[in-house]
Parts: C-alpha cells; structure tokens; sequence
C-alpha cells in the first residue's frame, strides 16, 4: 500500500484550497506564521508567541491558524486582538501524507490512471475503495481488485481533499470580532519537543593549573513545525510541570553566593540570543553564550571508601577537575545544567578528550569538583586489618588504605571514609583527617613518585 500510495496525487483543479483569511494565505511550501517569538525552558517547553494580521467580519469568524507546532498543547491557547472574544477551538494534527488520503477515501470513489509501459497511452477507470488495510482493494464495475505492487504504471486521481486532513498542523479557531477589518492578533500556546540544553568545552592545562572554557547552547526541535526568523529567548531553570534537569554527577562542593547583571524572570535566568533565528524542525542548532580563557583549574584525585568495608584488589582513583565559578579567580558567571567535557594537549599540542560529566544549575561563585574518569596509574586498596567486638553495640575496626601511584611526580589523594553511621569515633590514626560531615572524614594523603603510602585507622563504632 505504501509503495502505491506514493504514486497517488490529486488532481489541482478538483482540489479547493483550505480556507483561511487573505493574510494567512501562502503559497505552497511557504509559512502563515507572522512574527514569532519564542521562549525556551531547560525542561523541553516551549511558549511560542505568534503575533499575524486577521482579516475579519464583523460577528463570528472562523479563522485557520496553519503552521502551529504539531505538539500543541490546545488547552494552553491564547488569542488576543482588539475586539475578539474567542467562541471554540479545533486543533487538525491528522496531517496529509498518501497513506492517509487513501485510508479516507474508502468507501469513496477515485479514479485510476494506467499507463501502458510500452505505448504511454493512458488508461483510465473510475474505481470504490473497499478497503486499505495492509493494502488495496477496490471495486471496478462488476470485479473486486486488489491493487498490487507490481511496478506497473498506475496512479489514483481524488477528487477532493478529505476535510479533517491538513497538509500542516492546523489550529482553527471561532471568534466573535467587534468590527470588520484587519486586527493585529497574538497566538500564544505551550509546545513540548523544543528545548534546550548547556553543553560547554573545557580546554585545561595541567603545568599553567589553568583552563580555557566555551559554552554552548544546543537547542533540539522536534515539534515538526519549523519556527522562522525566531526572536529566541532561553531560560535557565526547572519550571514546574516538566521533567527538568535531574541527572547530576558532578559536584557542586559549595553553593555560590555571587549575582550579575544577568537578566532574571523571577527565579529564573534569562539568556536571550543575540540575532534572530529559523528554528528548523529535525534540527539542533548550536548557538554561544559563555567564552572564558585562562580561568584557574587543579586536577586531584579522590577515592571514596563506603562504610568501613574492603577489596580484594586495588580500585582506580577518580581523577577530578576542580574549578570555581566565582568572579574573582573563576569563570565569573552562572553555569545553566549541561554537560562539561575536558580536553587536555599531548605531547604534540593537538586537544585530546580525556572525559566529561553532567552539572546541574550553578550560581556563580560556586566551587566545582567535575569527575572526569577513572586514573590509570594511582590506586587506592582499603582493607579490614581488624574487627573486634567490644560489647553488645560496641565494634572496634582498625582499617588500612594502601594509596599507590605509578607516576613520575608526586600526588596528592583526596581519601574519604563514608558510611559513619550512628556514633562512629577515630581512636587513632597514621595521619591527621578532618571530619567534614557526621558521616563522613577526608584525609588529604602525599603520595612520591613511583611510590606507595600507607594510612592506617582505627573506628570506635557504637550502636
């Protein structure tokens, strides 16, 4: 049926156009959108304001609003105008493609057009359609046929368009107007499917302890309706009823406290794009916002050990990126959620990627810890030395972390004991830690070159 159905057509001259006012008429393959706004929130909604010139009567009008996003939300709608009061809506998605030109034709009559391959004479039949499912079936006189994908010439002429099937998505919408004439009308409405997302490029350098950083926006529309010559509005932030930006990895180690001139909507970010834009369907379209050179950066390395417990074999350190957002000694700006991805220069000078990690809102003057990956070369064994019960809630664990590294200049590991349940004391330790939550102490461990360091602890754990 498919293969058949891209050879149908319609016959122009028995096909009346939709109806529409004067100024939303276009020629084929044009928009009826008029000036179009359109603001963009983290969570995948969109407000599309649609300001077009209405040609009314006065009393009710029926008035067709073609080139809508195809995910519409209806119930969202607005239509305002100096003298309009609107009566009812419609929202038309059923869209025309020759799959659906044949399924509504059925029990209707269309006409066949068959071209001898050898002559070019035409041939033609005025045929019912039974049915069209899985495929054809139609009565020719007295015979039912089943109208097969043979590669034989032949096309079916309609003769009108089915009225509930719009070549574009299609809002129709009632209206009481005061006065005839042409009035300037706004059409606002809610859209899923068009959103945004941060995606930034961090260039570091390990010997300046500094890094380069580039943000872009990504925008991803799916609504199947191509927004044109867009003024584009992007707001960082979680408005409720969308999914928002959830996923985290990365670590925000403080909330900064800093503000700029940057534009706010009430709890929100405003980052609006310099220049117009077609937002084209099917598309991501990537536009700059943050540029920052030289902005100070420390690599480290962490291993966090969970509750007090061991392994069998040494595990990968994570090798971290640590950065601020502030405006002294930062990127001097607040980052919308996205993804970071690290790039560093070999020996040679040409940028490698040696990782990235998600983050979600941050204000600016925040300290950042981005986990890049696992290291190759420094390596963390914790192990159970001893665990001795000292009453009926009362455990004394004496635990050994064996921190090893591979490489030719010192380091220092960030090693953290979590998982401190209840009343969990240190009665000795190889090497002073700081306890930074109830749950949970660090120890900042120097470890030579091509060498090993061995830090022993012993928990006083009562339940």
């Amino acid at each position: 049926m498919r293969a058949l159905a891209t050879a149908c057509y319609l016959a122009a001259a028995a096909v009346p156009l939709v109806s529409a006012p004067a100024a939303a008429q276009q020629e084929l393959g044009g928009s009826a959108q008029g000036d179009v706004a359109v603001t963009i929130y983290n969570n995948g909604q969109s407000l599309v304001q649609d300001d077009r010139q209405l040609s009314v009567n006065a009393g009710r009008n029926r008035i067709e609003f073609p080139d809508v996003s195809a995910r519409i939300r209806p119930e969202t709608v607005t239509l305002s105008g100096p003298g309009l009061t609107i009566v009812e809506q419609n929202f038309d998605f059923d869209l025309l493609t020759p799959d659906k030109l044949m399924d509504k034709a059925v029990g209707q009559s269309i006409t066949l057009v068959r071209t001898n391959p050898a002559t070019g004479a035409e041939k033609t039949e005025r045929a019912k359609v039974l049915a069209a499912n899985g495929g054809i079936v139609l009565q020719i006189g007295e015979r039912i046929e089943v109208l097969r994908d043979d590669g034989l010439p032949v096309r079916a002429v309609f003769d009108r368009l089915p009225p509930n099937l719009r070549a574009r998505p299609t809002l129709s919408v009632t209206v009481d107007a005061a006065d005839a004439g042409t009035v300037p009308a706004r059409l606002a409405y809610l859209t899923p499917n068009l959103g945004w997302t941060a995606d930034y490029v961090a260039l570091f350098d390990a010997a300046k302890g500094a890094m380069d950083m580039q943000g872009w926006v990504t925008l991803t529309n799916s609504t199947g309706t191509t927004f044109n010559n867009a003024r584009t509005l992007l707001v960082a932030g979680n408005p409720g009823g969308g999914g928002g930006f959830r996923q985290v990895p990365g670590t925000m180690d403080s909330a900064g406290t800093e503000s700029n001139d940057r534009e706010r909507l009430g709890d929100f970010y405003l980052y609006p794009l310099g220049q117009r834009t077609t937002i084209a369907n099917a598309q991501q379209k990537q536009v700059s916002f943050l540029d920052v050179k030289g902005a100070p950066a420390r690599s480290t390395y962490e291993y966090v050990n969970r509750w007090l417990g061991a392994n069998n074999e040494p595990v990968s350190t994570a090798s971290v990126l640590r950065f601020s957002t502030s405006r002294q000694g930062g990127l001097g700006d607040q980052l919308p959620a996205g993804t970071i991805r690290v790039y560093m220069r070999d020996a040679r000078g040409d940028p490698q990627f040696i990782g990235e990690n998600q983050i979600g809102h941050t204000p600016m003057g925040s300290s950042m810890s981005l986990r890049t990956g696992d290291a190759f070369d420094v390596k963390v064994q914790p192990t159970v030395v001893s665990r001795t019960r000292k009453g009926d809630s009362r455990w004394m664990t004496k635990m050994k972390y064996t921190v090893s590294n591979a490489r030719p200049e010192a380091v220092t590991v960030l090693l953290a004991q979590d998982g401190l349940y209840g009343d969990v004391r240190i009665s000795d330790e190889s090497l002073k830690g700081e306890r930074v939550s109830a749950d949970r102490v660090e120890w900042q461990v120097p470890v030579p070159a091509n060498g090993r360091t061995d830090v022993t602890v012993t928990f006083d754990s009562r339940y």
